[in-house]
């Protein structure tokens, strides 16, 4: 009996420290006063960074892997489709992100697709290549207009851990959502 009992404690233990190893999962954030949530890679924190972010969760191990959104205002009465195509859209953010990182930064948009939900809301997932002098990352975000603003959930790693997290990656934009 308590051999058994020390193997199921064990495979328990085990388990439980594959889970940890792997990154677990992904948890919940909702900001209800802007009307956003999304899921987050399990056991990353939220930081303070200044600028244009309205909130950041970053690994605690690979600081510079992190999850944000950004949320700008748009012309009145305009709508994701009245900005662009998502192609043209992504586009101009990829101009945006490059004057951000500065004159020795090159960001290539590899993908962009348009996806409609059953709510009727338009979402642009958008994927980027940006070669930074820290080195290239790979970024992926959704972006949605609701309320007269345009609400963009980022995602990015450096390139070199893409392959390990991207599935976890695109399950954290496919999960931004607002309302």
């Amino acid at each position: 009996m308590l051999k058994r009992l020390a193997t199921v404690l064990l495979i328990v233990f085990a388990v439980t420290l594959q889970g940890c190893v792997s990154g677990g999962g992904l948890q919940a954030y909702a900001d209800q006063y802007s009307g956003y949530e999304f899921m987050y890679p399990t056991g990353w924190v939220e930081v303070n960074v200044p600028g244009a972010a309205d909130v950041v969760f970053h690994d605690i191990i690979h600081e510079t892997e992190n999850v944000s959104v950004v949320v700008s205002e748009v012309p009145d009465g305009k709508d994701l489709d009245d900005l662009g195509t998502p192609t043209e859209v992504g586009y101009k953010l990829s101009k945006s992100f490059s004057a951000l990182s500065g004159d020795e930064s090159t960001v290539d948009l590899l993908s962009a697709q348009r996806i409609a939900t059953a709510d009727d809301k338009t979402y642009y997932i958008l994927e980027y290549l940006a070669d930074l002098p820290a080195g290239p990352r790979h970024n992926l975000a959704s972006a949605i207009v609701r309320r007269g603003k345009l609400y963009t959930f980022n995602a990015s790693t450096d390139e070199g851990r893409w392959e390990k997290v991207k599935d976890m990656m695109k399950q954290s934009v496919a999960s931004f959502k607002v309302s």
